[in-house]
């Protein structure tokens, strides 16, 4: 066991009541490793958990937020392969990513590339395997228009620049015209602020009245009803958040009609054997595109561990574009 410094929820509330406590964390289990970690990044599901709105699963520290850290391994359980003490490496985690230290197994992991600050690699794993995975899933493609909301996002910057990566046309939503104007340095030329909600015929405009193939929803609400009066033919419509709204009243004359498929996908739920695939599969398939630089991850900020309070109400200010990081 290791005693360190970690963020803590004392109950839920406001930002008032996170702070900084100790925590006892495990040494690693067979084909597990434990990370020092440098740097985590900040999101929206740590500012629920904090209120009390997504608990952490079973098995990770409870008053512990953080879903992805970087750092470097400082112990390997038995069985490791391919990982030394040392090494820099990022991942994903249920919880407990704000702590100096956490346990997972080696293959969730995936290496930072030379050239990337700690940092700014706490930054990439929650956003672009969220954004991978959910374009995988929605089969998107070459020539593809792909609608994403909340485009200023730490996701929405990620999926910004892996559509252009597969040669779609990206469209990006957002609430404020300045910080859609500086996504166009990530591939977003198309980018429309909705009036009172309502983007859908601004988008059939800017579509030549053909509508999106691909849409990324991480707004909910009323969003996904107005997305669907903007989709072509077998759209592929993806449900991520549901910052505007875990309720939804939506057309269906319109999924019959364009044979429309909606699906809601998460990331921190699935069993380990999932985890593992999507981090080998991400390692496989996009880390050359971020040793190239052809991807990269978006900081907003970077912020002391200490100032966990002012993250938490900078990112509830909706201030940022891309990712607010904490680091030790």
């Amino acid at each position: 066991m290791k005693r360190v410094r970690a963020v803590q929820i004392r109950e839920p509330g406001g930002v008032d009541v996170l702070h900084l406590g100790e925590l006892e964390v495990r040494d690693p289990g067979p084909g597990e490793v434990r990370v020092r970690v440098a740097a985590a990044g900040l999101n929206r599901a740590d500012l629920l958990q904090r209120e009390g709105r997504y608990p952490a699963p079973p098995g990770v520290p409870a008053e512990v937020p953080g879903l992805e850290f970087a750092g470097e391994v400082e112990a390997l359980g038995e069985g490791v392969a391919g990982f030394a003490t040392g090494d820099r490496v990022m991942g994903l985690v249920a919880g407990g990513a704000m702590a100096e230290s956490v346990v997972l197994h080696h293959r969730e992991l995936v290496r930072v590339p030379a050239a990337m600050s700690l940092t700014d690699a706490a930054a990439l794993p929650e956003a672009f395997m969220t954004a991978w995975d959910a374009l995988g899933q929605a089969a998107a493609t070459l020539g593809d228009v792909v609608l994403i909301h909340a485009a200023a996002s730490g996701v929405g910057t990620a999926a910004t620049q892996l559509a252009v990566a597969l040669g779609a046309r990206p469209i990006g939503t957002g609430r404020s015209a300045a910080k859609l104007a500086r996504c166009a340095a990530f591939g977003l030329d198309d980018a429309i602020v909705p009036r009172d909600g309502a983007f859908a015929d601004e988008v059939l405009a800017r579509t030549a009245g053909a509508g999106v193939n691909v849409v990324l929803d991480l707004v909910g609400g009323g969003y996904l009803a107005e997305s669907l009066r903007c989709v072509a033919l077998g759209a592929r419509v993806m449900l991520l958040a549901t910052v505007g709204g875990a309720v939804a009243t939506v057309p269906l004359g319109a999924m019959l009609v364009r044979r429309v498929t909606v699906k809601g996908t998460v990331l921190r739920a699935r069993p380990l054997e999932e985890k593992i695939e999507l981090a080998q599969g991400f390692t496989r398939a996009l880390l050359p595109l971020f040793v190239r630089c052809t991807l990269r991850p978006v900081v907003d900020a970077v912020l002391p561990m200490t100032d966990v309070r002012e993250a938490h109400a900078r990112l509830g200010r909706d201030e940022n574009v891309g990712k607010i990081v904490l680091s030790w």
